[in-house]
């Protein structure tokens, strides 16, 4: 996720204004070479004098982090935070400065261009702060904005989201195998018929309950179809998912030390 959003950032400002460091040092080289980024042996070094860093580490090291630049960061940098569950009041309280904060959930779909990248403001991050996070994250794909106390779902739907659509794939690949398709083509019908539909369903901008019902003629096969999705559940268990993902996402924020 960090190397999706370092492209969408050569794409903002440009290869030659960047600079990164990595834990893995061996990697993050890498990943400097092939983008024509500055590598930064530590991170201090890579966030001193800087306008904006992004912090793209795990949760449980976000702390570790923010303390080892605090002192070297400039007061007026912003910071955007894509960790998960990390709220932006956490951040502040690691940081003396007056550094506006910025959180942000990504999701996956970012490094081919098509994710959905939300901000949300911390207690100094204006407007403005916001606009610039925009455009600095605008290569990921659809950026949108909302309140930080709606944060923790939107983890659930969009951050976690990904995953279940794949789950959604592979369930229609292997009901094709089931009915006599090779495996290769079940994955094809499965992986476009999903594009295809998440590609309509935001080209329409209609309510999916009506583009399900323009499928779904009277005592026809999709009708079947969804009366046995509603028959197992299906609906709850993704309502289930999505609310399972949220509540995992507050205990992230809660087990912060």
């Amino acid at each position: 996720m960090g190397e999706a959003i370092l492209v969408s950032l050569i794409g903002a400002v440009g290869a030659e204004r960047i600079r990164i460091s990595d834990g893995r040092a061996e990697h993050g080289a890498a990943v400097a070479q092939r983008h024509g980024v500055r590598w930064c042996a530590t991170n201090t070094e890579a966030v001193d004098g800087v306008g904006a860093v992004v912090i793209a580490v795990k949760p449980k090291d976000v702390g570790a982090l923010a303390s080892e630049i605090d002192g070297v960061l400039d007061a007026a940098a912003l910071v955007v935070s894509i960790a998960a569950g990390i709220p932006t009041a956490y951040l502040e309280s690691r940081l003396s400065g007056t550094n506006p904060v910025v959180r942000v959930m990504p999701n996956t779909p970012a490094t081919i261009g098509h994710g959905v990248s939300v901000l949300s403001a911390g207690t100094s991050a204006t407007a403005e702060h916001l606009d610039r996070t925009e455009q600095l994250l605008a290569g990921t794909g659809t950026v949108l904005r909302v309140d930080e106390a709606y944060q923790d779902v939107v983890t659930g739907i969009s951050g976690s989201g990904p995953a279940y659509v794949f789950y959604l794939i592979d369930a229609l690949a292997e009901a094709g195998v089931l009915g006599g398709l090779s495996r290769d083509v079940a994955l094809d019908l499965a992986r476009a018929t999903v594009a295809g539909s998440g590609a309509m369903a935001l080209a329409s901008g209609e309510h999916p309950a009506i583009l399900r019902e323009r499928v779904s003629s009277p005592a026809g096969t999709t009708v079947a179809g969804v009366r046995e999705l509603d028959e197992r559940g299906v609906r709850a268990a993704v309502i289930a998912a999505v609310d399972a993902a949220r509540a995992r996402s507050v205990e992230l924020g809660r087990d912060l030390t």
